[in-house]
């Protein structure tokens, strides 16, 4: 399976701590998660009508921002489920970016590799759910083997190189009892983010487009009492 490339952020400050960064987005993902508002880069139907940059004009893009940026975030859709990563991710490398790789930490296999060859410099793991399979199958959207889930968090803990375990929680699928279950899940852990779901785009499940995507500040102050404890840094973004 070639790598596709859905999209192109040619500057951030926030998706790489500490680094002025590009983003690239991989097209293709395993999850089906219902508050994801990316559809152009998760279901094939919208893939496949949905412009897309060849290999060749990233690399010349990447080579013209050499002493201007610092690093590539690579970002999906589902960058793991691609063959073609670890090779991907080495031209980067080559050309003296440091590499970010966010993941739903489905692929420990393909972690485990691109963690080896030191592919990878920073891993950012989305946390969907408890460490439970049905409900960890409710949020993703698809059934899966949640021991993939721990093994990929187990690695990336034991990989010695920088990382965060983030969480997008959602109203009506994330409970606080969940929440701070995912915290114990993981716990310890260097750090640990909660992103309050956003719904300005459309969702792959339409009708979260239509809640209220905010918890109230009692209950997230609530939560961040509970967690915050259990990892060396915590934020609510």
């Amino acid at each position: 399976m070639a790598i596709i490339i859905g999209g192109l952020q040619k500057v951030t400050l926030v998706d790489y701590p500490a680094k002025v960064a590009c983003t690239v987005f991989l097209s293709g993902c395993n999850f089906r998660c219902p508050f994801c508002y990316s559809q152009e880069l998760v279901l094939p139907e919208f893939i496949k009508n949905h412009p897309q940059i060849n290999e060749e004009q990233f690399f010349s893009f990447l080579k013209k921002r050499k002493g201007l940026i610092d690093g590539c975030v690579v970002c999906g859709g589902e960058p793991t489920i691609n063959p073609e990563l670890p090779k991907f991710l080495k031209k980067i490398k080559e050309l003296g970016f440091a590499v970010k790789l966010d993941t739903n930490g489905s692929n420990p296999e393909m972690l485990k590799k691109i963690i080896n060859e030191k592919l990878v410099d920073y891993i950012a793991m989305d946390i969907k759910a408890p460490l439970r399979e049905d409900k960890y199958s409710q949020v993703n959207g698809v059934s899966l083997s949640i021991k993939k889930i721990k093994d990929s968090i187990d690695l990336i803990k034991n990989s010695g190189i920088d990382y965060e375990f983030r969480s997008t929680i959602v109203p009506g699928l994330h409970s606080k009892e969940d929440i701070i279950e995912m915290a114990n899940d993981i716990t310890p852990a260097e750090k640990y983010f909660l992103q309050q779901f956003r719904n300005e785009k459309e969702t792959i499940d339409l009708a979260l487009n239509k809640i209220n995507p905010n918890y109230p500040d009692d209950f997230l102050s609530q939560v961040e009492k509970e967690i915050a404890p259990l990892f060396k840094i915590f934020k609510i973004r």
